[in-house]
């Protein structure tokens, strides 16, 4: 890493994009180019873009996603964090829908059980007022 990388850290990077599967892609570069300014191989940056495909996926094909989707890629000194979420349910009956947890939520093939594979760390609320929360972790290697 070239030391005007080192001197920035922790910077982070918050995208938001419509909630339509079109725009997975631009998610996964995303992600990609905060992933490859830290030490991750290009297999790790692979794992990484898989994991934030199958989140954003997820978020969108959950019956109660709102319009739009952000996503917010830390890189940090030891690992990068990238978090998922999206606006929520709109409409009188969000708050008369009751809580579900990811893989009852999840329609988007192997869905978290790929995440959880992929990245190190990983943590999730699915509400249908305040939406989905992921939280997704991958640490570099040797830390």
């Amino acid at each position: 890493m070239n030391q005007a990388v080192e001197n920035a850290l922790p910077e982070l990077v918050e995208l938001r994009i419509p909630s339509r599967a079109e725009w997975v892609a631009l998610a996964r570069l995303a992600a990609a180019t905060v992933a490859n300014r830290l030490r991750f191989s290009i297999e790790e940056i692979e794992d990484v873009k898989l994991a934030v495909a199958e989140a954003c996926t997820a978020v969108i094909q959950h019956e109660g996603h709102g319009e739009f989707i952000v996503l917010t890629c830390e890189a940090l000194e030891d690992a990068l964090r990238v978090r998922v979420r999206d606006s929520g349910r709109h409409g009188v009956h969000a708050a008369e829908q009751p809580r579900m947890n990811f893989e009852e939520a999840r329609i988007a093939g192997l869905g978290i059980f790929l995440i959880r594979t992929l990245m190190d760390e990983v943590s999730y609320d699915v509400h249908p007022q305040h939406g989905t929360d992921l939280l997704m972790v991958k640490r570099l290697s040797g830390s």
